[in-house]
């Protein structure tokens, strides 16, 4: 019992710690971006994270604090109630007390601070495109992908300490009608891991899905089917001069793609869908998702660059 009172008011010491901790870095690594400890040695960068450990269950928020709850009160009631080792007992601490940290996070801000290379990836192009265009970026657009809105902050934090200031916050869908122009049917993003859509009616988008299969899974097939790493057959997928000879080989994970849309379209209501992401520049694409589907089905002449150019579009000063 008093070991177990311990363990709690340990932890609780830990949650101030966090606490504070996560408040300095907000107050001093958020306007620099990132920060030598040891110079050559230690960096530290700042960063945040809306998932779990490696941004799992990004923007899954409801999900993370009712799992998050569970297994802290677990741990609470284990620390008071169960006899165990001393090493045991202040690992289970330290679990606790890191847990109940995150916990105020997501349930305050919907993140977690999180030092990853996320904000160094955002000023590296933003430096890149600077040298390029002998200007300086100053404010920026962000889009979040369809039904992952609970990560806003996230994205806008990066942003911001890459030294940029947001303008404009909209979702995918909305940016690549920036371009379609479209007042009703469907607008489906293909990238790397989902097959994400929207339906427009009079110009709004009135319901989002997304579910997992991208180009990520083309890429695995044709890894296993050539017999070649990863890495290897992101190249072949990417090779125009290739895409008749592998469309066979990908024809089941696309058709997948388009049954997915399929169980969220009414036909009777729908009369196109339009294509964008880096996923549908595959040759070919497009018949397939009409055949599928039933719906015509049209593709730009290079969907990867709908979204950005759309968000791009929608960074204004007003």
């Amino acid at each position: 019992m008093i070991s177990g009172l311990f363990s709690l008011l340990g932890a609780a010491v830990l949650v101030v710690i966090d606490q504070l901790i996560k408040h300095w870095a907000t107050a001093a690594l958020l306007p620099v971006g990132n920060m030598d400890l040891l110079p050559g040695i230690v960096e530290l960068r700042y960063c945040l994270n809306d998932g779990m450990a490696f941004s799992m269950l990004a923007g899954k928020q409801t999900l993370l604090i009712g799992m998050t709850s569970v297994m802290l009160v677990v741990v609470a009631v284990m620390l008071f109630t169960r006899k165990m080792p001393v090493w045991e007992r202040i690992s289970w601490t330290l679990i606790l007390g890191g847990g109940v940290g995150n916990l105020i996070d997501r349930v305050l801000n919907g993140v977690v601070v999180d030092y990853t290379g996320a904000l160094r990836i955002v000023r590296s192009l933003k430096e890149k495109l600077e040298a390029r265009l002998g200007t300086e970026l100053v404010n920026c657009a962000i889009a979040m992908p369809a039904g992952t809105e609970s990560s806003v902050k996230t994205h806008q934090y990066v942003a911001e300490g890459a030294g940029l200031e947001v303008t404009n916050i909209l979702d995918e869908p909305s940016a690549a009608n920036a371009i379609y122009q479209i007042e009703d049917g469907v607008v489906v993003d293909i990238g790397g891991g989902t097959t994400g859509l929207a339906i427009l009616k009079e110009g709004k988008v009135v319901q989002i899905e997304d579910e997992p299969t991208g180009g990520t899974h083309l890429t695995l097939v044709l890894s296993g089917n050539y017999h070649v790493s990863f890495e290897e057959a992101e190249a072949i997928k990417q090779d125009y001069k290739r895409h008749r000879e592998i469309l066979p080989v990908v024809r089941p994970v696309v058709e997948k793609m388009a049954t997915i849309v399929s169980r969220y379209v009414d036909k009777a209501h729908t009369d196109t869908i339009y294509l964008c992401g880096g996923t549908c520049c595959l040759t070919g694409i497009e018949d397939i998702f009409q055949k599928v589907t039933g719906i015509r089905t049209i593709k730009p002449a290079n969907p990867f660059l709908v979204t950005p150019t759309g968000i791009a579009m929608n960074c204004t000063l007003e």
